[in-house]
């Protein structure tokens, strides 16, 4: 499997191919790069247009169809009895 880099907010979204903020669902419409140097380049120009954001880079395998795998992560609430 080819390693390719995607983007991942502080809010646990991935970045799409329109610049949008996803909650990676559809890995077919994430931005992603075999390019690491690419990958930082549109991080920082992500973080140009909102300072708020917190990017991350994650390192990712291409599936069969050649989209991101993607773990999406859930939250998991723990409730205290009494």
């Amino acid at each position: 499997m080819k390693e390719v880099y995607i983007l991942q907010n502080q809010n646990s979204e991935y970045l799409s191919r329109q610049g949008e903020w996803l909650d990676g669902s559809d890995s077919s419409s994430l931005f992603y790069t075999p390019h690491k140097d690419v990958a930082i380049n549109t991080r920082v120009e992500q973080t140009i247009k909102d300072p708020t954001l917190r990017v991350q880079l994650v390192e990712s395998q291409l599936d069969e169809k050649s989209n991101p795998t993607i773990q999406v992560q859930t939250a998991e609430l723990e409730l205290e009895a009494g």
